[in-house]
């Protein structure tokens, strides 16, 4: 529908800008803080080794994520357990649920040693295919 002004000039339709620009600011707000949000064991400032074949991470319904710091220590859920605790929390997440998926994110200056021993307590205690999460090179 045309709007006639006085003198008989068509006036073209106008479309108000300004509530689409806060829409799109409120969407833009609203992703950026939904994006900040991270799990603390993914926090943990560890150095993960690159790999060529290395994927995004993610995160499955109850995974379970092992971190093995530099100096060899175990941290889970933000508490640092020792390798008789970790077994008997494996052995009881396997138990509860026989499709476990364990991550076990290990600093690269951690020693072979530490990492396989996880890695075997982790076999051990049920668990089908631990996964080891690395960094893919950029």
């Amino acid at each position: 529908m045309l709007i006639r002004s006085a003198q008989g000039e068509s006036a073209a339709p106008s479309i108000e800008l300004t509530p689409i620009i806060d829409m799109v600011f409120l969407l833009l707000i609203f992703f950026l803080v939904a994006t900040t949000f991270k799990q603390s064991e993914r926090e943990m400032q560890i150095a993960l080794p690159e790999t060529e074949s290395g994927g995004p991470i993610s995160m499955s319904l109850k995974e379970l994520i092992v971190n093995v710091a530099g100096d060899g220590s175990i941290v889970v859920a933000g508490q640092t357990v020792e390798p008789e605790s970790l077994r008997a929390m494996v052995a009881e997440a396997v138990k509860n649920n026989p499709q476990q998926k364990v991550t076990v994110r290990g600093d690269k200056n951690a020693s072979y040693g530490t990492m396989a021993r996880v890695l075997d307590i982790c076999k051990a205690a049920g668990v089908q295919e631990p996964y080891l999460d690395t960094v893919p090179v950029r």
